[in-house]
């Protein structure tokens, strides 16, 4: 029995792919009982996090609002706020961006989260520098793709400085700060830190600055690849290994038994994509609207009228030489004897991101993920709001607590129940020292 525990969050996603839309089932996306009920639902199943994602921009599609896109939306830190009100141990994960946020502003909101839940709170850090969700902002375009982690990176020692020492003067080359905090530090110190860039920049990032990364990394052999990698990281930069954490982005599709799951795993595929969506996938790197074709035939023998596909629909359609493309999918698409929806279906789902099978099948390919030290848990996509999370909850949580490789308690903050040190033996070396020649108080 491995003495390695597996933690799951929640993450509500919003804008996907990967949520059913038109079942019965399907709830809605911005009332505060579908965050409540699912965020209730993980904590009854001991999960370690709810985890928020954020939309700085409505997605567009071919120059008008993307229909399927969330309007109405509270602001993350808001709905957790609200959140922390009907829950009592469960962490609350705000997606919050460095491009466009105020370093001490920011601070001070996470704070005061981590101080109304009790130590509970957590920041997802990411970085953007296009230039069309900048416009939202009155800066698109001002922050180089280069420079788009030095800046996060100054950013985040800022706010860390403010966090241990409550005061920072700060001179740089995008902001400057003097300030003084007038908040107690919460039950676990500070908020817990999050990231998932993935590029090399990226997990040095990750490796220096954050508690935990939301990984893309979900195959086990993948997985303990990408384990090994953040460990050396970590270790030239005097952390311990295994002191970052490593929770992948994964969907499960259970049952009973195998072939009910296999049946449940067709379901959800062509409930998740439909001919109309098939459809709108394709326009946004053909750049027109693709009138009269047949989402059921071959992919369109016409050329795209665009050379490169936009960021307008996320960053998964950014930037793609658009007649290539094309033809390449056009091959693949033969070659696999696939139409159009089928295509897109297998396109659109990341591959190897899914744990199909029964309950008692998926909790023994968990057991390996822990016997291995492979991750230190998941976070979970549900693929239906707000009822996702109950079969994980009722059936696959009481086989995983059988085996010994989950929780069967909480403690009593987020950083404990993500099995972290109240306060980094790394930052109690550095402390004061990580800021020099780049944060003075």
């Amino acid at each position: 029995m491995s003495t390695h525990q597996l933690r799951f969050g929640v993450f509500f996603q919003g804008v996907n792919s990967g949520t059913i839309w038109r079942s019965a089932e399907s709830g809605s996306q911005t009332d505060v009982e579908s965050f409540k009920r699912i965020a209730q639902t993980a904590q009854r199943g001991l999960f370690s996090a709810f985890f928020l994602g954020e939309g700085l921009r409505l997605r567009e599609h071919l120059g008008r609002v993307h229909e399927p896109d969330v309007a109405g939306r509270p602001d993350a830190q808001t709905m957790l706020a609200a959140l922390a009100a009907v829950t009592d141990k469960i962490g609350l994960v705000a997606t919050q961006n460095t491009t466009y946020n105020d370093p001490a502003h920011l601070a001070q909101r996470l704070a005061s989260l981590d101080l109304l839940s009790e130590g509970r709170a957590a920041w997802n850090i990411v970085t953007t520098d296009n230039a069309w969700t900048g416009a939202n902002f009155r800066r698109g375009g001002y922050l180089d793709h280069a420079d788009r982690y030095t800046h996060a990176e100054d950013f985040v020692r800022t706010v860390r400085k403010i966090w241990a020492d409550g005061a920072v003067r700060h001179e740089g080359k995008h902001y400057s700060v003097d300030y003084t905090s007038k908040l107690p530090a919460s039950a676990q110190g500070r908020p817990v830190l999050f990231q998932a860039g993935d590029s090399s920049e990226g997990r040095d990032f990750a490796a220096r600055q954050t508690d935990v990364i939301f990984s893309a990394h979900v195959q086990l052999e993948d997985a303990l690849a990408f384990r090994q990698d953040i460990n050396e990281r970590a270790a030239r930069v005097g952390r311990e290994e295994y002191s970052v954490k490593i929770m992948p982005s994964a969907e499960f599709i259970l049952a009973d038994t195998p072939q009910a799951a296999q049946e449940k795993y067709q379901w959800v595929r062509e409930n998740q994509i439909g001919p109309q969506q098939a459809l709108a996938y394709l326009e946004q790197f053909w750049g027109t609207r693709l009138e009269g074709v047949d989402p059921y035939g071959p992919l369109p023998e016409s050329d795209p009228v665009v050379e490169q596909s936009s960021v307008t629909r996320g960053s998964g359609f950014q930037g793609a030489d658009s007649k290539k493309l094309a033809a390449a999918w056009r091959a693949e698409a033969a070659q696999k004897g696939q139409n159009i929806v089928e295509f897109v279906r297998e396109r659109s789902h990341r591959a190897g991101h899914t744990f199909t099978g029964s309950y008692d099948q998926v909790a023994q390919r968990l057991e390996e993920y822990a016997a291995h030290r492979a991750v230190d848990g998941f976070n979970i996509s549900p693929w239906l709001i707000p009822t996702g999370l109950d079969d994980i909850v009722n059936e696959l949580v009481p086989r995983l607590q059988e085996r010994g490789i989950y929780p069967t308690s909480y403690g009593s903050t987020l950083r404990e129940n993500l099995g972290l040190s109240l306060e980094p033996q790394h930052e109690q070396r550095a402390r004061g020292e990580l800021f020099a020649g780049q944060v003075s108080a």
